[in-house]
């Protein structure tokens, strides 16, 4: 339980220093949507001038919108899958033959935490998205739902769609949290088991540069299929509850590489690469800094108990 707790908790505090750029890759992901290039305004140009559109339309604050979805979903996520990983690790689930960190193994642990995190939290996810896509008129993008926070948006769906509208798109979300936690995981496992044999690094350094090589990769594994998942959770839906423009995962797919090109999949690519490698780093870093303290705790304990 100790390591289920500890994986959201380290998790939550990165969220609160990376939600701005999760802002601003969700108003790129939905800007010119379903439209060709050069055929719409863009009132976000890139990242950094996202911030200043953001801050002057909306101000600083709305840099911050939608996160508390976000610290709920990310304590969700991260306590299943870090959890879990922590806990095959800890019973040398992740080893080889030879004891070292297995790519493969630790890629399965990493994946079936994060598609069980990512299932459970699906309609924080959802909800995150839709507040935060919501706008000023004059740089507005993708179907405005305008929520006044988490606990009535999450009632005013489950009033008007139930438990299934709820978990609308939880199907794009499984291949997500699956190849991006996998990535992400045995990425981080593997780089620092190498760097723990062949250097005399800090351990916090080698931290460091195991979730720097970790975030890289699960960004580019991974974005498609959050740009896909923005697309189908923050869509129009009738009064049954399905989507008025995509009617699937394929559908979405096929649709964004008609209208938009093979590059629609990678919109907003660039702030969620800086966000995914400084969340990845700050998470993975915060989680074995606050093993460390636990163990150091535990040990005090035992000194004081004999």
């Amino acid at each position: 339980m100790e390591n289920y707790l500890l994986g959201g908790l380290s998790s939550s505090i990165a969220t609160i220093f990376t939600n701005p750029l999760e802002v601003i890759k969700t108003r790129l992901q939905l800007q010119g949507e379903l439209k060709a290039k050069g055929r719409h305004v863009e009132p976000y140009k890139n990242f950094l001038q996202g911030f200043i559109q953001i801050a002057k339309h909306e101000s600083i604050k709305a840099l911050q919108k939608g996160l508390v979805p976000s610290l709920y979903f990310q304590f969700s996520l991260n306590a299943c899958r870090l959890g879990i990983y922590q806990t095959a690790c800890e019973n040398n689930l992740t080893k080889n033959s030879k004891g070292n960190e297995s790519i493969i193994k630790a890629a399965f642990f990493g994946g079936v935490g994060g598609t069980i995190g990512q299932a459970l939290a699906s309609p924080f996810f959802m909800v995150r998205n839709q507040i935060q896509s919501a706008a000023a008129q004059e740089i507005a993008v993708g179907y405005q739902h305008h929520h006044e926070s988490m606990s009535k948006a999450l009632r005013k769906i489950y009033l008007q769609h139930g438990i299934s509208g709820l978990y609308r798109g939880v199907l794009v979300t499984i291949p997500r949290g699956m190849l991006g936690s996998g990535t992400q995981i045995a990425a981080f496992g593997c780089t620092k088991d190498i760097l723990n044999r062949y250097s005399e690094l800090n351990p916090t350094i080698i931290s460091f540069i195991s979730s720097c090589v970790a975030g890289t990769l699960m960004t580019i594994v991974m974005h498609p299929f959050d740009s896909i998942s923005t697309r189908i959770y923050n869509q129009k839906t009738n009064v049954s509850g399905q989507g008025m423009y995509y009617k699937g995962v394929i559908d979405c797919l096929m649709k964004i590489i008609k209208f938009e090109g093979f590059r629609g999949l990678y919109k907003g690519f660039w702030p969620h690469y800086v966000r995914m490698g400084t969340h990845s780093v700050l998470v993975l870093v915060f989680f074995d800094e606050l093993k460390a303290l636990k163990s150091r705790l535990q040990k005090k304990i035992t000194i004081e108990n004999d």
